[in-house]
């Protein structure tokens, strides 16, 4: 037998709201149960994306991790954008997105397309300009993500371009 669903003010998952002469509860002292359809649409966009935020320094007081979920509409990409000093982790749940970045490693730089499916990862490192993709006419591509930052960093860009290393 299942568990029933947290409902807030139960169990681990307590009422942060201040009561009347008591004095304000940390976000950073306990649990917290982030539902789907409380997902915060309130963050950085970049064209043909939807972000929505679930952890977050705004929905739980994190301080160096965000997470979310990105969905790309059929048959749309994104802007040509990077995430700034981040480090995103992307795990595809549904449809299949293609992640598009420019490769120098030969005598011209190369488009490169990364083809996914639902339970692929990608890892995009800091400031690698990239897009996202969704071929599919018909149906929505649902990624969730996970940044190394507090909050999603979008710099939407011009085009792509390569990423020129000090080293």
């Amino acid at each position: 037998m299942s568990e029933p669903l947290t409902i807030p003010g139960e169990g681990f998952h307590p009422h942060l709201h201040d009561a009347a002469g008591q004095p304000a509860t940390s976000l950073r002292t306990r649990l917290h149960h982030i539902r789907a359809d409380a997902l915060d649409g309130d963050t950085a966009q970049s064209g043909g994306m939807r972000r929505f935020a679930a952890v977050s320094g705004k929905t739980v007081g994190s301080e160096k991790l965000w997470m979310g979920q990105t969905h790309v509409a059929p048959a749309t990409a994104s802007s040509d954008h990077h995430h700034g000093e981040s480090e995103t982790a992307i795990y595809v749940v549904g449809g299949h997105p293609e992640f598009v970045f420019l490769d120098d490693a030969g005598p011209q730089p190369e488009e490169i397309r990364l083809r996914t499916s639902p339970g692929d990862y990608i890892f995009v490192p800091p400031f690698v300009p990239h897009r996202e993709e969704n071929p599919d006419p018909a149906e929505e591509a649902v990624v969730v993500i996970a940044r190394s930052t507090q909050e999603a960093i979008v710099v939407n860009l011009p085009g792509l371009y390569v990423l020129r290393t000090g080293s």
